[in-house]
């Protein structure tokens, strides 16, 4: 005897119940419930349903319909995704203290793509056809931009579980492919001169510069940098913090890294020393720069140069140059304070000393079983 609940190919729960009659004779039955119903309520007909088999066989089927299932008295009611975005909003990403920029990221994907396509439907109605919708509608973006909505309403679906709002998560999310793409950066030569720009035009653009390429800084942990950071004796700064638009918080990471300094940005941070507030970097009030700020600092100096402009392209840089003069990758990850060292991995590929010094083992003899090492080297 059994009582099994699946989950429907097309919504719903298919109820599926055997058992071994009086007369021994073996009977199943199967029915199909719709999505209104949850798994426990599906469950529960089915044992009632096998209750009354066990007891009166089928002369209760023969002689009149099955009893249709009956509606759960305290069934809570499904939220459609507008209605739940905003309590997902307040208690997962702020409950869980997500940075700032991560809650907007959520607030934006929600109220863009997700909401406009999928707000009226209940959450146990979003279905795999709904996701492909989804997935077309996107197909002029990214593959790394789908994935972050994708990303998102999964993440909805899984809070509504947790939280008992529905049974299961409705559907299946499978993200796309995306191609591993080599990060844009400055060779030497080119770094040069969007150094000898920046110093051409003033002291604060040449330091914003030094600290992407020479210390790998985030533009957000350019702009929350604070003196008490700085520790000229022993040449060595410490990254623990980051500002976004005006929020100050950990680094994206969450780890505090230390990066000693070069001869040329301790120069720069020593010619550059101020007692108009804590930050390192602010404008000539004492107010801290935006993020705009730091980014027109480094065009105008890309442009002076001719080279590419981005803040970001300067982290990049100090990664490659470190991989290009053959720093251990797991250098270059504490360095860049990288989570993962396959992020790192992407910039080894640059790396001709790494390469060369690898081919340069097949060179070496070969040691053979029984030689010592005194005749390994004598072949040699």
């Amino acid at each position: 005897m059994s009582v099994k609940v699946r989950p429907h190919r097309r919504g719903g729960w298919d109820v599926d119940i055997r058992v071994l009659l009086v007369t021994g004779e073996r009977h199943r039955e199967r029915r199909k419930l719709n999505a209104r119903y949850s798994h426990k309520t599906a469950r529960e007909w089915g044992e009632r349903r096998e209750r009354e088999l066990l007891r009166d066989g089928l002369r209760v089927r023969e002689a009149m319909p099955a009893p249709s299932p009956p509606l759960p008295a305290a069934e809570k009611e499904v939220p459609t995704l507008r209605e739940f975005a905003p309590r997902f909003i307040d208690h997962y990403a702020r409950a869980n203290r997500q940075k700032p920029s991560g809650i907007a990221a959520k607030e934006t994907i929600l109220s863009t793509h997700l909401i406009p396509l999928l707000g009226d439907r209940t959450l146990n109605a979003i279905g795999n056809e709904d996701v492909q919708e989804l997935k077309h509608r996107l197909k002029h973006k990214a593959p790394k931009t789908v994935n972050n909505v994708l990303s998102v309403l999964n993440v909805v679906l899984k809070s509504a579980v947790e939280w008992a709002l529905i049974e299961r998560v409705p559907c299946t999310i499978r993200l796309l492919k995306t191609p591993k793409t080599s990060a844009q950066y400055h060779d030497f030569e080119t770094y040069e001169r969007l150094v000898e720009a920046a110093q051409r035009l003033d002291d604060r653009t040449a330091l914003i510069v030094l600290l992407g390429g020479e210390a790998g800084l985030r533009c957000g942990e350019i702009m929350a940098l604070e003196w008490s950071d700085v520790d000229l004796n022993k040449r060595q700064l410490t990254v623990e913090r980051s500002d976004w638009k005006g929020y100050v918080n950990s680094t994206k990471g969450g780890r505090v890294r230390y990066v000693p300094m070069t001869v040329r940005l301790a120069h720069a941070l020593r010619t550059h020393r101020h007692l108009r507030g804590r930050r390192v970097l602010c404008q000539d009030d004492g107010t801290p720069m935006t993020q705009k700020i730091v980014q027109d600092h480094v065009r105008r100096a890309a442009q002076l140069a001719n080279v590419q402009p981005g803040v970001h392209i300067l982290r990049h840089t100090f990664c490659s140059h470190l991989a290009m003069r053959g720093a251990p990758a797991r250098a270059i990850q504490n360095l860049a304070g990288h989570q993962d060292l396959s992020t790192t991995q992407r910039y080894m590929h640059v790396s001709p000393a790494v390469v060369e010094d690898a081919i340069r083992l097949l060179d070496q003899p070969a040691f053979r079983r029984g030689d010592s090492l005194e005749t390994a080297g004598n072949r040699s």
